[in-house]
Order: structure tokens, then C-alpha cells, then sequence
């Protein structure tokens, strides 16, 4: 085993347009949406590929073929093992994503809408689970970026909890305590959903990020 004993999972929509991005799509139209979404993704992949961990699995949803930037989505696949999400609701498909990629390992699970997470970012937040039941990335719009469980279990309370809502990283930590869980909170970051949301997410990214290039070429 290389790297830290801790599962990166990543919870990812294929960036196709007119699905990715929706909210995002009304302000900048559908294709760039799409593009903007696909470079999330990728520089949120190339920052787990450097993180010192020993398991990193993507749980994809949606049609990679009809995805902007699908060739380059395939190749940066390539070095995880990627799984079908499953369940109806969002929470199902995070609580089964869990323990579909565990792999007797703790799971450290993000999303692609925080591309300014760094290798070292992940490492740190994988060196505090270790070290604690569970950890929580809460995002700035009251939703979390980063959620991390010693065991896959914990997350069957997820099922239960309303998502991408203002108060989903508060209900999230409530459920977790509320089931016996010892939560430690880590970094805060901004998410984009919308195009107001895309500067400060930018900030926060390497100016030769995809997200940086893509988001500045289109005046955002």
C-alpha cells in the first residue's frame, strides 16, 4: 500500500450540456456551462492523483459521451476506478457511492464543484480522519464540500437529510452527531452554482487552473 490508508471518493455528474450546470446555464448558456463543469472536474481529478493516498474511485453518473470535454474526462480517469452511482435521491446515491467504494478503507468523499481543492488540502483532511470518526467540509452556501466516515455505515443518516439546501451542512452534522458519529469540521470553501459564485472560486484556484482559464476567458 502507497499513501495514506484513506479511499478518495469523488461524486461526479458527467458535464453534459444542457444537464450540468443548469443553474449556472441560465446566466452563461449551456455549452460553457458544460466546459466550465468539465474543467471543475479535471482539476478537481489531477488534485486527487497527487494526493498521498492509497484508493482514489470516482462514482459518475450521466452519459460521458455526449460530456464537453470527454476525451479529456476519459484520460483523466485513468488512474481510478470508477463506479456507477446508484439510488434515486442524491443522498442515496452518496450513502451507497460510500460504501460501494470502501474498500476497507475510510472514505474521504468530495464533489467537482470546489476546483481549488488542493493535493495538500486532501491530504491534511485525510490525515483528521484518521484520526477522528468523521469528518465534515462545510461550503459557504450552508451545503459541505468534503465529507469523511471511518466507517461506511455512517452515512445510511444521509438518506434522510434534504440536499442542496442552505441548511444541508447543519442538517448533515446534526444527523451525524445525532447517530452516535464524532464529526470534526475542517476548511470551509466556496462551491459555483451559480455565475456570481464563480469568482471568489477562482480566486481561491492556481491562476493556470482549467477552472481560472476557462472562467477569465468568458469574463466571469
Amino acid at each position: 500500500m502507497n499513501g495514506l490508508p484513506v479511499t478518495v471518493l469523488v461524486v461526479a455528474k458527467a458535464p453534459e450540456p444542457g444537464r450540468a450546470k443548469t443553474r449556472l446555464a441560465a446566466t452563461v448558456g449551456d455549452l460553457l456551462a458544460a466546459e466550465i463543469a468539465a474543467a471543475a472536474l479535471l482539476d478537481t481529478l489531477d488534485a486527487v492523483v497527487e494526493a498521498p493516498v492509497a484508493s482514489r474511485v470516482v462514482a459518475l453518473t450521466g452519459d460521458l459521451d455526449a460530456a464537453a470535454g470527454a476525451p479529456q474526462i476519459r484520460h483523466g480517469l485513468e488512474p481510478f476506478t470508477v463506479i456507477e452511482q446508484r439510488g434515486d435521491s442524491f443522498a442515496d446515491r452518496l450513502a451507497n457511492a460510500h460504501a460501494d467504494s470502501a474498500g476497507g478503507y475510510p472514505v474521504l468523499q468530495i464533489g467537482m464543484d470546489t476546483p481549488q481543492v488542493s493535493a495538500e488540502l486532501l491530504a491534511d483532511c485525510a490525515r483528521r480522519l484518521l484520526q477522528a470518526p468523521a469528518v465534515l467540509g462545510p461550503a459557504s452556501d450552508g451545503g459541505w464540500w468534503l465529507l469523511g466516515v471511518r466507517v461506511p455505515a455512517m452515512t445510511e443518516c444521509l438518506r434522510d437529510v434534504p440536499m442542496s439546501q442552505a441548511d444541508t451542512g447543519e442538517l448533515t452534522l446534526k444527523a451525524l452527531r445525532d447517530n452516535g458519529v464524532g464529526v470534526e469540521q475542517v476548511e470551509q470553501l466556496a462551491d459555483f452554482d451559480f455565475a456570481d459564485d464563480v469568482a471568489a472560486v477562482r480566486d481561491a484556484c492556481g491562476p493556470d487552473s482549467r477552472f481560472a482559464r476557462i472562467t477569465r476567458a468568458a469574463g466571469l
